[in-house]
């Protein structure tokens, strides 16, 4: 059953990827016959984007520096490993002699791991640290960066009502760290959140009133001197669930010299038989999202040169301690606390960021279109008003953001001004010629039937849309995908409206950074 699996998933991504090619082909024929190729341009340039090209083409030189970096870096360790072998085999005689015992622990003692104190690979020593570790500790929040090994990590997990999803979050984080380094914060919940916790044997604590995430954060690094007892803090959601190597990349990420913070790489979970068609439906749509965005954009944006991402998603980040001490993590008017703090590394030129896959963690997306549609509009309002706090700054990262947030507005404008001109072809053939009547209609109809005819547009956007879904079915070997990337297109339109409807209100409107969780599904992502 398993090989027939196996088997068959690889034919629908061959498919897949056979459909891919031969509607695209198909797709540049029809646009350059339909328009004289005036057109595609247009339509390849709102499919792709400049900046998504531009990002591929840096990461691939980044992919060529990392990989001729790692060859170099396995050859110096071979040599390291040689020459301490033939130092340690000439001075074994006159060691033994010389030897003198510094300090040794009892049973029992401050090294001892408690029972029950998380698996092997623990992220961290924590406030239990002896004198000499925590030396160690504090020279990895240095700019000459400690060994990964040495770099110790708390555990934030900020909650609001997440009875449902916060004994797996807590479960994942205990398989990779010691219980004592793991604190909760329970910001004023109204269920069994801050009990559940509780009873895992983790740090809770529980606030009376809802100061929002980044209120919550501050708390409890305050409460627990968190940014003085580690060398770094991992901020991770209460259904955030961590792949088992997140711990090993993050500590390898951190160990780089200049790195202020790692940006966890976010995997959509995809489980089908626990969602409806909307949720299925939001999950593939966000999981193509998430894979270009990271791959063929951020991946180029976090390379040791350019260090130009604007956002470590709150999701599952790591800061330096000695990073954190120096952001303002909680000011007021803002809804959302990532996109200010990433703003805030950049600003204060606190050190780079660092984004690699082997720091990956799985979330949650909505389950419904309405709390989709809450949670967009709360990125897209956080992001304008981090754009209004911190204003312009001369730098390559806003450099790089200028481009970004035009094309993304001028995308954004011309998909849904677009979409709006094919509704206005498309009434006439609904209504059987009926509004050509009207003189203003007929008039306007011949002018753009003359420039972009109903089949252009429904073409010219659709396919190129259409034709990324089918590299992601290919890669996913999904080909459930194909049928929810019929609807992706009209998601990228509520993306865009949503986009260019909170820019006005990131001026206007009052935040506290206060929440309401949406609805979430309990079980293992």
């Amino acid at each position: 059953m398993r090989t027939a699996r196996f088997i068959g998933s690889w034919v629908a991504g061959l498919i897949a990827l056979t459909l891919a090619v031969t509607l695209f082909v198909q797709w540049l024929r029809f646009a350059l016959a339909a328009a004289e190729g005036g057109s595609t341009p247009l339509f390849l340039w709102m499919a792709f984007g400049v900046n998504l090209l531009v990002w591929t083409l840096i990461g691939g030189v980044r992919l060529g520096d990392d990989t001729i970096r790692g060859l170099a870096s396995r050859r110096a360790a071979r040599r390291t490993r040689g020459r301490r072998r033939v130092r340690l085999a000439t001075e074994e005689g006159s060691a033994a002699e010389e030897q003198v015992l510094v300090r040794s622990r009892a049973a029992g003692g401050p090294g001892r791991t408690p029972p029950g104190g998380g698996s092997a690979g623990g992220g961290g020593t924590g406030p239990q640290e002896s004198a000499a570790e925590a030396e160690a500790g504090t020279a990895a929040g240095t700019a000459t960066a400690a060994p990964a090994e040495q770099i110790s990590m708390a555990v934030i997990i900020p909650a609001h009502n997440e009875e449902p999803v916060i004994d797996g979050a807590i479960a994942s984080a205990l398989r990779l760290f010691n219980r004592w380094d793991i604190y909760v914060v329970s910001d004023s919940s109204h269920d069994a959140t801050a009990d559940i916790a509780a009873e895992t044997g983790v740090n809770v604590l529980e606030l009376l009133s809802n100061r929002g995430k980044a209120g919550a954060i501050e708390a409890v690094i305050t409460e627990f001197d968190l940014t003085d007892n580690y060398d770094a803090v991992v901020i991770l959601d209460a259904d955030t669930e961590l792949d088992e190597r997140y711990v090993e990349g993050a500590r390898r990420q951190l160990a780089e010299q200049g790195v202020a913070a790692v940006a966890g790489f976010v995997v959509a979970e995809w489980k089908p038989q626990e969602r409806t068609l909307v949720g299925r439906l939001i999950s593939a749509y966000r999981d193509r999202l998430y894979w270009m965005l990271q791959y063929l954009m951020r991946f180029g944006q976090t390379w040791r040169f350019t260090s130009v991402t604007f956002i470590v998603p709150g999701f599952a980040s790591v800061y330096r301690s000695d990073v954190l001490k120096r952001l303002d993590i909680n000011p007021k008017g803002l809804v959302i606390e990532d996109f200010n703090m990433t703003f805030e590394v950049h600003h204060k030129r606190l050190g780079r960021i660092s984004m690699r896959p082997d720091t990956r963690a799985y979330c949650q997306d909505p389950f419904t279109m309405r709390d989709y549609v809450k949670q967009v509009r709360r990125w897209t309002l956080g992001f304008w008003q981090t754009i209004r706090r911190h204003g312009v700054w001369p730098s390559l990262f806003w450099f790089a953001l200028f481009f970004y947030i035009l094309e993304v507005l001028l995308v954004a404008a011309v998909l849904i001004a677009t979409v709006l001109l094919g509704v206005f072809m498309l009434i006439p053939e609904v209504t059987g010629g009926a509004v050509l009547g009207l003189g203003f209609y007929a008039a306007g109809y011949g002018a753009v039937e003359a420039v972009l005819p109903l089949a252009t547009i429904a073409v010219g956007l659709f396919i190129p849309d259409y034709v990324l879904t089918c590299v992601m079915a290919t890669i996913r070997r999904r080909p459930s995908y194909l049928v929810y990337g019929l609807f992706f297109l009209p998601m990228r339109v509520i993306d865009s409206f949503l986009t260019l409807r909170t820019i006005p209100q990131a001026w206007t409107a009052r935040s506290d950074g206060r929440w309401t969780s949406p609805t979430r599904e309990a079980g293992n992502l």
